[in-house]
């Protein structure tokens, strides 16, 4: 039986872009549990090119940025013993695309906890494609509190 992955176990009517289930247009990354952080398998479409057979360093820092953010609020729920995780956004990631990364197959991202504070973890994000690096990351992304526009966004 396949693993239900973060976003659609804690956040099934997420409409965000990059990770959101119930948006159509979207991403729908599938982020699910390895030791000390999450992986992602993910295979591109074609209307995610920035030239022919080549993916857009756009949707390649979505990938990283929304497969971080539910890297860090795992990581925060687990530390407190919470049920689900608190709502984090990103405060700042960067991206070093690598090498291109091509359309024509799956792709693997891995994320990793690299400092984890009471209201906030720093992650570094790897993306692969047939085992080579195409692009690294980091991000720091903070749980936020009642009355911030995001409070509310995963349920």
């Amino acid at each position: 039986m396949e693993e239900t992955s973060v976003q659609r176990f804690y956040a099934p009517s997420s409409i965000c872009f990059g990770c959101g289930p119930a948006n159509e247009k979207g991403l729908q990354i599938n982020s699910v549990r390895i030791e000390n952080g999450l992986s992602l398998d993910y295979t591109p479409e074609p209307h995610h090119q920035a030239f022919p057979g080549m993916m857009n360093g756009g949707i390649i820092g979505t990938l990283l940025d929304c497969h971080g953010n539910w890297t860090a609020a795992i990581a925060l729920m687990d530390a407190k013993g919470l049920t689900e995780p608190p709502c984090t956004v990103t405060a700042s990631y960067s991206v070093k695309l690598r090498r291109p990364t091509p359309m024509d197959v799956p792709l693997k991202v891995t994320s990793q906890i690299k400092e984890l504070g009471d209201d906030r973890a720093e992650i570094e994000l790897l993306l692969e494609a047939n085992g080579k690096v195409c692009a690294t990351g980091t991000g720091l992304f903070v749980a936020v509190k009642e009355g911030h526009p995001a409070y509310h966004r995963w349920s």
